[in-house]
């Protein structure tokens, strides 16, 4: 039996620093940190619950590098932002606030139903957690 999921991937100029604001801040778990003769992050596996991202140092090198761009690269944009489903909400926004997350959106009650907020991290992405689940 196939088991199928989608795995976020994100480039950083400081690998290193956005693992660790990623653990501290926003409560991933660095599961894998593979890295290349130089010391650079060339992959890491950081797991959420049952949900996991991989990222790596943002370089313009190799065939996947030269398709994608850091959000310093393009205004500060985002053309996509990770949703997690978090149950103890309130605790997960105030430990985001207390390691200096970039708050974008405050902690709310949705129309939709859930609570949930969005932030940016050190090096402009945008992150989103909320308690909202299509699964139940």
């Amino acid at each position: 039996m196939s088991k199928h999921g989608a795995i976020p991937t994100l480039a950083y100029r400081n690998a290193d620093k956005a693992i660790e604001f990623l653990v501290k801040a926003l409560g991933f778990e660095a599961k894998n940190v593979y890295r290349d003769d130089d010391g650079h992050v060339m992959h890491a596996e950081l797991q959420f619950g049952e949900a996991f991202i991989m990222l790596g140092t943002a370089e313009n090198k190799s065939d996947f590098g030269q398709l994608t761009r850091i959000p310093e690269e393009v205004g500060g944009h985002n053309t996509q932002s990770p949703y997690f489903i978090v149950e103890e909400i309130d605790n997960h926004y105030k430990n985001a606030v207390t390691h200096n997350a970039k708050i974008v959106m405050p902690i709310k009650d949705e129309d939709y139903g859930g609570r949930g907020y969005s932030c940016k991290d050190p090096e402009g992405y945008i992150w989103n957690f909320g308690t909202y689940s299509p699964y139940s």
